[in-house]
Order: structure tokens, then C-alpha cells, then sequence
């Protein structure tokens, strides 16, 4: 595995933050009317065009250096779960940037059909077995996962995405506990972007965080800046390491800060101008970018990575645009249960 300052691991990593933000970009302006008039001078206007998307998204606008720097050692059968905000983990895992635009359209050609949306985007084929729209529900589906890799002897091992807010609900401390005394091979990364919905965490988050709470059940918890995606990737190689050669749990808490407010078409009033200008100063891609420069990387190479990005978020965008609605024949397929065929 290259070291962390290894300029060409880190260009790696600018391509996957990148595309992430160039998705989340135009993802927020389809669900608000612009898709027509997203472009590098008018990513502000909606163009009086129909929203594309239908209901408000959670980006991750601010958080791409925790996916990029964790996912990157990863496996495709290294199975993930995600969260609400889920679309970085789910790129950085390596699903297919269109199809995933579909499913946020409710195109037939989606991950889930069209059926699932922004929150239920799944791909088991590179091994992301879901976001989840119940905060701190997809934690105990990766311990499950982890438990089957476990019985069944499988040289992979699982891994747990969640935010701060998780972590005061019961979920949280059930899966330490129950990955903990099984030994299981599953990391868990809090996405700690300091808000949870249109609260502070910190005003109603008792003791030092998710990584206290971790040591106290006997797993490894290592605290890293989260905007920073080499400090990120370092981290995450060596709790990666002792995870897959142990066989047993660690927990990566990464601090982060989500740029946008809690959904696509919420202006997060509630937030202090100056907190979020402070924030912008940290850009994960900016300190990424200045870095490379700073080893003599020249602006050609990252701003063809940025147009590059952009470039393929178009082609998903025209493609998902085109893309034909399910059929209503499919209505009542891969649903729980039909009853007795009284629908058919």
C-alpha cells in the first residue's frame, strides 16, 4: 500500500473526493429546479427549471476526505452500510456514478429501480448493502454482515458508517457490545460532522464522544481531522490492518463538517454564518489541492481531475434525464408481499 504522502495515492484521492462533490453538486440543484443550468459560473441558479429530483436530499458536501480516505482499502467484497447522507460512501465504494443518479431521478435503470431513492441506495456488487434513512440503523446490519464473514471464514472484513447523532441512539451501544465480545472483524467510522439534523451534537452529547465510548467496551478508537483525507487514509490503513490480521473490532472517528444544512432545500439558518465561513476555510478538497501543489503538482493536472469529474456528472445527469420511468407492471415487485394476489 503507497504512504499517505505518496503524491500519486494522493491525486487518487482528490479524484474520488472530487467526484463526489461534483455529484452532490448537481444532485442538490436537480432536487431544487436547476439541473438545466448547472455549470461552472451558475451552480447558484435554478433556472426556473422543474426539479428533477423529487424530495430533499442529504449531501455530504464538506465530509468527501472520510469515504475517499477509508475506502480507499477497502475490497469490493468488503461489505459497507451507510447512512441518510450517504451518496460519498456509496461512490467511494466504487458503484456506478449513473446508475446511482437514476435511482435519485426514480428511473427504471437505478440500483433499486427508481424505488429506493437518495436514502435506500444499495449495490451488492461492490459490496454496499445500503443506506439507511433511520439514523443508527445500519450500524447492527454491518455487525450482522461482520458476523457472517465471521462463520463463514472469509478473508474480508465489514465496515460501519455513521454520523455523531447515532451514537446517543441504543444501536450504537448494542454493536460495540456485540462486536466487541464476538471478536468480529468490522470497523466502525463516525462521519462527525457536528450537527445532528438542525441541533448542535455537542449540546446533547454526554462524555468525550464516539471514540470514548468505544474504548470503554475494549475497542481500539483512533480520532483523526476528518477534512484532512491523507490523515484520514493513514488512519484508516492501519485500523484496516489490525481489523483484518486481528479479526476484531476498531472504530475510526473522523471530524468533519457538513457544508450544506440538513437537507438539499434547508438554508440552515440556524447556523452561524461565521461557524460555516470558518468551515469553507478547511475544505477537504482545498487542503487536498494546496498539498499537491505544494509538492509540485501543477493546476493543469487537478483542474482536469475537477473537469473530468464534472464532465462524467453531466453524461449521469443527461443519461438519468433520458432514462425511462419503471413500468407500472413492476408495481408490486420485490415488496415484502403481494397477500393473496388480490393486487395482481
Amino acid at each position: 500500500m503507497p504512504s499517505p504522502d505518496d503524491t500519486e495515492t494522493l491525486l487518487s484521492l482528490y479524484r474520488t473526493m472530487s467526484r463526489i462533490r461534483a455529484f452532490e453538486d448537481a444532485a442538490e440543484l436537480a432536487s431544487r429546479g436547476g439541473l438545466a443550468a448547472w455549470g461552472p459560473q451558475t451552480d447558484q441558479a435554478t433556472g426556473g427549471v422543474p426539479a428533477q429530483v423529487r424530495g430533499p436530499l442529504h449531501l455530504s458536501t464538506g465530509q468527501e476526505a472520510v469515504p475517499a480516505g477509508v475506502c480507499a482499502h477497502l475490497n469490493p467484497d468488503d461489505p459497507i452500510t451507510s447512512t441518510h447522507r450517504g451518496h460519498g460512501h456509496t461512490l467511494a465504494k466504487g458503484a456506478d456514478l449513473t446508475r446511482m443518479m437514476m435511482e435519485l431521478f426514480g428511473k427504471a435503470g437505478g440500483f433499486c429501480g427508481g424505488r429506493g431513492g437518495s436514502m435506500h441506495i444499495a449495490d451488492f456488487s461492490v459490496g454496499m448493502l445500503g443506506a439507511n434513512g433511520v439514523v443508527a440503523a445500519s450500524i447492527p446490519i454491518a455487525v450482522g454482515a461482520a458476523h457472517a464473514i465471521r462463520l463463514q471464514g472469509r478473508p474480508a472484513m465489514a465496515t460501519a458508517f455513521f454520523g455523531d447523532g447515532a451514537i446517543n441512539r441504543g444501536p450504537f451501544a448494542e454493536s460495540l457490545n456485540w462486536a466487541a465480545a464476538y471478536r468480529l472483524p468490522l470497523l466502525f467510522v463516525c462521519e462527525d460532522n457536528q450537527w445532528s439534523a438542525t441541533t448542535r451534537t455537542d449540546t446533547l452529547s454526554a462524555g468525550a464522544g464516539a471514540a470514548a465510548r468505544a474504548r470503554a467496551y475494549g475497542i481500539e478508537a483512533v480520532e483523526v481531522d476528518g477534512n484532512d483525507v491523507e490523515a484520514v487514509y493513514s488512519a484508516a490503513q492501519q485500523l484496516v490492518a489490525r481489523v483484518r490480521e486481528h479479526g476484531q473490532p476498531a472504530l475510526l472517528h473522523a471530524r468533519t463538517y457538513r457544508f450544506k444544512g440538513h437537507v438539499s432545500v434547508d438554508p440552515a439558518a440556524y447556523r452561524d454564518p461565521a461557524e460555516l465561513a470558518r468551515a469553507l476555510e478547511r475544505d477537504p478538497l482545498l487542503i487536498a489541492r494546496q498539498r499537491l501543489t505544494d509538492r509540485g503538482t501543477r493546476a493543469a493536472a487537478t483542474d482536469a481531475i475537477e473537469a473530468e469529474a464534472r464532465a462524467e456528472v453531466q453524461a449521469a445527469l443527461a443519461a438519468a434525464a433520458a432514462a425511462p420511468w419503471p413500468s407500472v407492471t413492476t408495481a408490486f415487485e420485490e415488496i415484502q408481499s403481494t397477500g393473496a394476489g388480490q393486487w395482481l
